[in-house]
């Protein structure tokens, strides 16, 4: 319970603060845990990045699961009405993931778990949609969405969404 606690509380911080500024010290305040403790579970800062983003996917991934309409076009809408909803809530800076291969591009631990995050979600995607064969098309919209959000805000969700129910119509 207490490693839980440990990593959603690295989670909020690491979404809110990112990955540079946050130093070690400034983690355990937030975590409200001894420095010790929080060595313990994540014996790097690294470790502890790994951590929060494995953490943040399942939060992520069960997100888009609750309220989820049947298969088809109207549960891509969906996924993408859940999106914006979490931009706004939880990743205003745009998407954790990448902003931690940004800042850490050279740890294979950190570029493991942001791969395995986005295979997860483009097998959502795929699954819903009923459309292997758009799949890839349409989790480029999602990701656009997340990493354009920081930008455009909410026109990109209302831009992937009238794009996808093009491209859903014309190849049907």
């Amino acid at each position: 319970m207490l490693k839980e606690k440990i990593t959603a509380s690295l989670e909020k911080e690491f979404s809110q603060y990112g990955f540079a500024e946050p130093s070690v010290a400034q983690l355990k305040t937030a975590c409200n845990v001894s420095l010790r403790t929080l060595y313990k579970y994540y014996p790097s800062k690294e470790m502890m990045i790994v951590a929060a983003l494995n953490y943040r996917h399942q939060r992520y991934i069960t997100f888009l699961q609750d309220d989820s309409t049947s298969d088809g076009v109207e549960s891509i809408l969906n996924i993408f009405n859940k999106l914006e909803q979490w931009m706004e809530e939880f990743a205003p800076h745009g998407c954790l993931s990448i902003n931690a291969i940004a800042a850490f591009p050279d740890n294979a631990d950190i570029a493991s778990a942001v791969k395995s995050h986005k295979q997860a979600v483009r097998i959502f995607i795929a699954q819903k949609s009923q459309r292997e064969d758009l799949a890839t098309a349409l989790f480029l919209l999602h990701e656009g969405g997340s990493n354009a959000w920081p930008v455009l805000g909410a026109e990109t969700i209302t831009s992937a969404k009238q794009t996808i129910s093009q491209l859903m119509e014309t190849n049907k």
